[in-house]
């Protein structure tokens, strides 16, 4: 077990936590005895004398020299000035739980003594021209090791900048991830004694060591402080070190520090926190009937720890998390990566997914778009496809030597609009990077994909990635990429397109020689698609759906934190789907805006999006536009001029109630959807309609000279590819 330090986010005062295990793969236990290992959240019994001991004797198991262990202080001085600007009216060492985290630190600095030690540091580097552990003697200029100001452990807070220039910072002999290794971890276990004399000519002649190993109690819990190493043999021995010290010394510890080195003769598994979700690192699978046992594992604990991958909107909308199911492939070296030997696997993917919109909406979150955390390729930049093109003609076909290929070429182009490789549906930053060895290990990582509520789902999204990259192997998959232009939003983000791509892909697949089947997503489609409510007049069957919108990212704003973006979540968008409509006879409007319906391949059969705006936030797009909600649905008899029914959606509860909290189950969510949906309310009364319309699917109006209506906007045609209805525009 491992405690770590997670990912440090702007506004934030302190990292988060990284919770990690690590186990050898020959099945060989990297720590023996499980009681010597502490629980940070019960136990609490030790204190300075424990660490002092601890460390002192551990440089005698190691075998370097005692005397170098230094006691690592807070910065009086500096902790006395931010005393003094305390105000007078605040005992300081009366805190409450509400205080700022630097507050409650200076408290309790003050409360324990400032002239009491933080923890005690112990400078240790291995040394692998004399393949052996080395420490020095720091000195400073104040003679005494004062630690960077903050409340992290001390290891983070050592002053290295104060050290000696000669410093050595062991970072030596890193190990390569394209060796190729089956050998055992082995290491030493023997202890090294050193007299005085050796110590003291040895301190003479060697440089500065400048990674260090630390102990440390925080409210009674003994910490050490892991030093960063390059090969997992020698922090294995450091491990065993620490260990026969705590045995000996019956002292429970906790592992914190850096974390063991990349192997992949280890693995690991990890949890931390994201804003709003837990995340879960699970280590990489081999077989099909592996991944399976994890996922069904992994959900059947977190149910059991109150977690879970979905969640309720204010509104009642069954929605997921945001966190992602990011889905990473490769092999055990990167050598044997499919993405670096046979680069043609990786523009395959793209091709098929760019082909493909379904594929990047249907497993996707509620955040998409050239802004979002996975952006296609073909979403921000309306060149880039051309650009793309050519890149891809520099990819051969087959297997090839070349390994820094694939991510040469195509680096440039899985990138989000700020440049970012991370933030990219398909992500390569851990391909083949040319800045870090750790950055080289033939990872190809599938962004786009969310967290669903059920392990049945995610397996699904893993054997759809299996499918097509086992074909692809097999056969290239080639092809123009489609510039898709405003249809890809306008089109792709309907639940009824989206439906029939994805339909697409699976009889692609069975085309293939697999077997799969449709019915695997419609939990999807039903998740990602909730049904707002549907009615019947007179054998026409209007049904409407929640589509997806695009969330646009605003410009920079000043916020109590400092400078900010906002993301306008404003605007949304529904499918509206007609079944027995006859065209020549009966028109739909929403808000007394005639909806441009568009044919589908089943005759009777009309689609269209309406994208409206619901709420009006602090900081919007479209701050002067009014609300569109409720939006009023009429199926118009152009023949009798009036409409023969309808319906009435909300964005939130008709009576204009205003929800405090969450949903608190399934049960409440849906009762709120459906109390949003009107099977009643059309307009009543006589509708004057414009006389004539076109035949064939498409929709005219024509107005004479001078003639105007007051309930319906005037129009003058309507392209056969509109599929998204924009309702917040001025159309008259």
């Amino acid at each position: 077990m491992h405690f770590g330090e997670g990912k440090w986010y702007p506004g934030e005062m302190l990292p988060r936590w990284k919770y990690s295990v690590y186990w050898r793969k020959d099945g060989v236990p990297v720590w023996k005895t499980n009681s010597l290992l502490s629980d940070p959240l019960t136990e609490s019994k030790y204190d300075n004398i424990s660490a002092r001991r601890f460390i002192l004797r551990l440089a005698e198991i190691i075998g370097v020299d005692k005397s170098h262990v230094i006691d690592a202080h807070e910065d009086t001085f500096y902790y006395l000035w931010k005393e003094s600007n305390i105000p007078h009216d605040i005992d300081p060492l009366e805190y409450d739980l509400k205080d700022p985290v630097e507050r409650k630190y200076i408290a309790s600095l003050l409360d324990r003594g400032m002239g009491e030690p933080t923890g005690f540091v112990l400078p240790l580097g291995w040394n692998f021209k004399k393949n052996s552990w080395e420490s020095s003697r720091w000195e400073f200029r104040r003679n005494n090791l004062y630690l960077v100001p903050g409340s992290s452990p001390v290891g983070y807070r050592l002053p290295l900048d104060s050290l000696n220039k000669k410093r050595f910072d062991a970072f030596e002999g890193e190990f390569s991830l394209f060796r190729e290794t089956e050998h055992p971890i082995e290491y030493r276990d023997t202890y090294y004694f050193f007299s005085a004399e050796e110590n003291e000519i040895n301190d003479r002649e060697k440089n500065i060591i400048g990674t260090a190993i630390c102990t440390e109690v925080r409210d009674g819990i003994f910490y050490i402080f892991l030093p960063p190493l390059k090969q997992i043999e020698q922090f294995q021995e450091l491990i065993s070190y620490i260990e026969q010290t705590s045995k000996e010394l019956n002292i429970k510890v906790v592992l914190e520090g850096y974390e063991p080195p990349r192997d992949k003769r280890i693995m690991s598994l990890s949890v931390t926190p994201d804003p709003g979700v837990i995340e879960v690192n699970v280590h990489p699978s081999g077989k099909w009937e592996e991944m399976v046992d994890k996922f069904m594992t992994l959900y059947d604990i977190t149910h059991k720890c109150r977690l879970s991958a979905e969640k309720f909107m204010l509104d009642g909308r069954h929605t997921g998390t945001g966190g992602g199911n990011h889905i990473t492939l490769g092999s055990e070296t990167p050598s044997k990566s499919p993405f670096l030997r046979k680069p043609s696997l990786l523009r395959s993917l793209i091709t098929f997914w760019q082909h493909h919109p379904s594929l990047s909406y249907l497993f996707s979150g509620l955040f998409i778009g050239p802004t979002s955390q996975a952006p296609r390729v073909d979403e921000g930049r309306d060149d880039k496809l051309y650009e793309l093109e050519i890149a891809f003609d520099q990819i051969p076909d087959g297997e090839t030597d070349q390994l820094w290929l694939a991510d040469r070429i195509l680096r440039n182009f899985l990138v989000d609009l700020t440049g970012n490789t991370h933030r990219a549906e398909f992500c390569i930053d851990k391909l083949y990077s040319p800045d870090l060895e750790s950055g080289r290990q033939g990872i190809l990582e599938l962004r786009a994909f969310e967290m669903p509520p059920d392990a049945k789902m995610s397996l699904v999204q893993a054997l759809l990635v299996r499918a097509l990259i086992s074909i692809f192997w097999m056969n290239d998959y080639k092809g123009r990429l489609v510039r898709w232009g405003t249809n890809l939003h306008d089109k792709f983000l309907l639940p009824h397109y989206v439906w029939n791509d994805i339909n697409e892909v699976v009889e692609f697949i069975n085309y293939n020689g697999l077997d799969f089947d449709l019915d695997w997503f419609k939990p999807f489609f039903e998740f990602r698609f909730p049904l707002a409510g549907k009615i019947n007049v007179k054998d026409i069957d209007l049904e409407l759906r929640t589509a997806i919108e695009p969330w646009h990212v605003l410009g920079e704003e000043v916020s109590g934190s400092g400078t900010s973006r906002y993301v306008d979540s404003s605007a949304e968008r529904l499918q509206i789907k007609l079944k027995g409509l006859t065209h020549t006879r009966y028109v739909v409007t929403c808000n007394k805006n005639i909806v441009p319906l568009k044919s589908t391949d089943t005759p009777g059969e009309y689609v269209c999006g309406i994208k409206f705006l619901a709420w009006r936030p602090h900081s919007t797009l479209h701050p002067t536009i009014q609300i569109n909600s409720p939006l009023t649905i009429d199926i118009i008899d152009t023949w009798n001029k009036r409409s023969i029914g309808g319906c009435r959606y909300h964005v939130a509860h008709p009576s204009g109630r205003n929800y405090e909290s969450l949903p608190v189950n399934y049960y409440e969510a849906e009762s709120r959807r459906v109390a949003r949906f009107w099977d009643y309310g059309h307009t009543p009364g006589t509708i004057e309609v414009p006389p004539e319309y076109s035949s064939g699917g498409r929709f005219f109006t024509k107005v004479e000279s001078g003639q105007q209506y007051e309930d319906l906007p005037e129009f003058e045609s309507y392209d056969e590819n509109i599929y998204t209805f924009d309702l917040r525009k001025n159309r008259k």
